[in-house]
C-alpha cells in the first residue's frame, strides 16, 4: 500500500471513537490483522481497501492519501480507474517483494546454476505477458521478436517447465535446502513476508478457480 494508509485508517477509527476490536469485528478481520494494517506491518488486499472505504464513508483515494476530499461516487469513472490502479499497485508490490525474497534465498543457497534456472523461468513468464500485451494490436511491428507469434507461447511455456524441473533437480542433486517456516520468513524479511504470504494464498485460490479474497 503506502505510508499514508496506516495513518489514515487509524485516524478515521479514532475519529469515530471506535476501539480497534470493534472496528475489526465490523470490517470482518481479526484485531491482530487490523493492528498490522494500522501499524503498516502488513499490506491489505483490494477487498479490505474497498470495505474500509465503505465503512468509513470515504473514497479509496482518500484512504491512500491521494486527496483531501473524503467522498467519491462509486459509480464514477474516476472510482473505477482508481480501483484498477490500486489493484495494480498491490499486485506489483506482491510480485516485487516476493521476487526479492526468492533472490535473497537463492543467494543463501549459493548455486549459480540454480539461480540461472530460476531467472530463466521468471524471464520467460514476463516475456509471455509482455508479448501478449504488445501483440494484442496486430499492427504493432513484430521485428523485435525472433520467435513466430504463433509459436512463442508453446516454446516459452516449454522453456519454463524445463527450467523449473532443472531447478528442482539441482536442489535435490546438490542437496540444496534452507531451514524455513512462516515464523522464520516473517522474522527475516519483516514486511516483505506478508506480500509472499498473500501471493501464496492468491496463487492457490486461483489454481483451484476461487476468487481472490482479503486475507
Amino acid at each position: 500500500m503506502n505510508n499514508d494508509f496506516p495513518r489514515i485508517i487509524t485516524f478515521l477509527r479514532k475519529e469515530r471513537g471506535l476501539s480497534q476490536k470493534q472496528a475489526a469485528e465490523d470490517l470482518g478481520v481479526s484485531q491482530a490483522l487490523l493492528s498490522h494494517y494500522e501499524k503498516g506491518i502488513r499490506a491489505c488486499g483490494m477487498d479490505f481497501l474497498i470495505k474500509a472505504a465503505d465503512y468509513y464513508e470515504v473514497s479509496a483515494d482518500y484512504l491512500l492519501g491521494r486527496t483531501l476530499q473524503r467522498g467519491a461516487s462509486p459509480d464514477s469513472d474516476d472510482f473505477h480507474h482508481l480501483k484498477s490502479s490500486v489493484m495494480n499497485q498491490i499486485n506489483q508490490r506482491l510480485l516485487t517483494n516476493t521476487i526479492t525474497i526468492i533472490y535473497d534465498l537463492l543467494t543463501q543457497l549459493g548455486d549459480k546454476n540454480l539461480a540461472n534456472a530460476v531467472s530463466s523461468y521468471l524471464m520467460n513468464a514476463e516475456y509471455q505477458v509482455f508479448r501478449a500485451i504488445y501483440s494484442a494490436d496486430p499492427s504493432n511491428p513484430q521485428d523485435m521478436f525472433a520467435l513466430d507469434r504463433n509459436r512463442f507461447k508453446g516454446l516459452s511455456t516449454a522453456a519454463m517447465i524445463i527450467n523449473l524441473e532443472k531447478a528442482v533437480e539441482l536442489m535435490e542433486k546438490e542437496k540444496l535446502s534452507l531451514d524455513l517456516s512462516p515464523d522464520i520468513l516473517s522474522g527475516y524479511f519483516e514486511q516483505g513476508a506478508s506480500s509472499l504470504f498473500n501471493l501464496i494464498q492468491f496463487a492457490e485460490r486461483n489454481a483451484v478457480g476461487r476468487k481472490s479474497m482479503d486475507s
